[in-house]
């Protein structure tokens, strides 16, 4: 379970970013008063564009950012007053967390699985079902540092899913994956979701959306334009397909 709550987070810029940007204000804020919450067997998607806040909603999630003010419950934990107990309990993917590049794959997902303290019976049962869904054996012992920017996404999954986290946090899991990789991890988060996982991703392919969504929060400049079941979007959509009707609700916005 994940339950946000008035969630804000600000950045002090400096006079060159203020420059840059065209910006008046010392701060500007990168999620503004954020609400939301998602359930165990039901998958979350969070849509928007670039700079929307998605990131740094989903970093605040995996305690890797505090936010300014509002609070952030992952697993029955607070990200800011327990953030241990809440990286026992979750899976986090970002394609801006690099690699080991000395290790090789092997290396960094049994690393991973000795940091949550796995047992040697059940890391190699769960190593197994991973490498061979994401095709990872072929690579399994050449260093990090030797690999496509592909073959080091599949690494990245295989070391946030090891452990068989309880809440799982996918920041665009699909990029720069091949179209049957791609396919698996549809699948692979399918199957969390049959597992009673709660899993929450953000993505702007609009497909995905469709393959996955239960609930659906749409952001931009920070703030949620909607927040509500993927059903009901569906049912109250004003444009002929999802993509005109996103591009509606932002541009309604902006």
């Amino acid at each position: 379970m994940i339950r946000v709550e008035h969630l804000c987070k600000s950045y002090k810029l400096s006079s060159k970013q203020k420059q840059e940007m065209g910006k008046k204000d010392k701060t500007i804020m990168a999620v503004s008063d954020v609400t939301f919450s998602c359930s165990p067997g039901r998958i979350f998607t969070l849509l928007g564009p670039n700079g929307a806040g998605k990131t740094t909603t989903l970093r605040i999630l995996a305690t890797m950012l505090k936010p300014t003010s509002g609070n952030a419950m992952v697993a029955g934990f607070d990200t800011v007053k327990e953030p241990q107990r809440v990286r026992e309990r979750i899976g986090f993917l970002t394609g801006s967390t690099a690699l080991y590049e000395r290790l090789t794959p092997q290396e960094i997902v049994k690393y991973y699985a000795q940091l949550h303290n796995m047992d040697k019976n059940t890391f190699i049962e769960r190593k197994k079902m991973l490498f061979d869904l994401l095709g990872i054996n072929e690579f399994a012992s050449q260093r990090i540092a030797k690999l496509s920017t592909g073959m080091k996404q599949k690494v990245s999954i295989a070391r946030t899913m090891i452990h068989d986290p309880q809440v799982i946090i996918f920041d665009e899991p699909t990029v720069g994956l091949d179209v049957i990789t791609a396919r698996n991890i549809i699948q692979m988060i399918r199957n969390c979701k049959k597992e009673g996982k709660t899993v929450i991703f953000s993505t702007h392919i609009m497909g995905e959306v469709s393959l996955l969504s239960d609930d659906l929060a749409i952001i931009h400049n920070g703030r949620l334009l909607y927040n509500n079941t993927f059903e009901n979007f569906l049912k109250q959509m004003q444009s002929k397909s999802i993509e005109d009707e996103f591009i509606r609700i932002v541009e309604g916005e902006a």
